[in-house]
């Protein structure tokens, strides 16, 4: 399906998982394998933002794995015929995929949040899932990262044989280093957000009731205002605007499930 122009699968949270360790699997078979594969988890403000800015719109559309993350997605897709029952959520994605991918051998790094984020995530998922392959992890300078960077990151990714790497560096920028990194190394790459910081203890999460109920929203806009404020006030009503086009484009002429 298109959503704000930008193409998203219409899958559910385990098919993604799968989608996730079947790359990595590549991977460790082909090392040398490029490009590697780019996820991108599609949000109401990630779609808001390719409204309005057609180079980070493009990045998303050639993403090739571009999941439903964000429970608006979800609503479009039932209304377009798609059937999707429930979102990608980021954190949900790290944890299915970290502990099934310890009986498939998958390696992670993880690439992104402060030092101590990083740490905080990364001692997290060793304590909860015993035997997970974590191959390397780094806080990335907090400036815009030239070519430079860019290609010592891979070289580091690569050196380390990881099939995974988790990036949490907020959006855009987390969509843009998948792009960037995606012809240099053989991993897939999965853009997480807040998941480094969730599942390392250092936010709180919404409630499972307001996550069902379309309202998480509200939630981090209270416990983020300063942060989150533009994200949702004109984020939300932008991709609801650029949705209601799309929704009368596919009532009218129904694609395939994940045109």
């Amino acid at each position: 399906m298109r959503n704000c122009g930008v193409r998203v699968l219409a899958v559910e949270p385990d098919e993604a998982v799968g989608l996730v360790l079947d790359a990595s699997s590549r991977a460790a078979d082909d090392p040398d394998v490029r490009p590697g594969v780019g996820a991108h988890l599609c949000n109401a403000w990630t779609l808001a933002c390719a409204r309005t800015d057609p180079d980070y719109a493009a990045v998303l559309d050639r993403g090739d794995l571009p999941f439903p993350d964000g429970t608006p997605l979800v609503w479009f897709a039932r209304l377009a015929g798609a059937g999707t029952r429930r979102r990608v959520y980021g954190p949900d994605l790290v944890l299915g995929v970290v502990d099934a991918g310890r009986r498939v051998g998958a390696c992670h790094y993880l690439l992104g949040g402060t030092p101590d984020a990083l740490a905080s995530f990364r001692n997290a998922l060793e304590a909860r899932f015993p035997g997970v392959e974590i191959v390397g992890a780094e806080s990335p300078p907090f400036r815009p990262l030239d070519d430079d960077d860019v290609a010592a990151i891979a070289g580091r990714i690569v050196a380390a044989g990881a099939t995974v790497v988790w990036i949490g560096l907020g959006t855009p920028q987390q969509d843009l280093l998948v792009d960037r990194l995606r012809p240099q190394v053989p991993s897939v790459l999965v853009p997480v957000g807040a998941a480094f910081d969730f599942i390392g203890g250092e936010k709180r999460q919404a409630p499972g009731w307001m996550q069902r109920a379309g309202l998480e929203w509200a939630f981090r806009l209270v416990t983020e205002p300063g942060r989150l404020w533009r994200r949702y006030l004109v984020g939300i009503p932008s991709y609801l605007w650029g949705t209601l086009g799309d929704l009368v484009r596919e009532r009218g002429h129904p694609t395939l499930r994940n045109d």
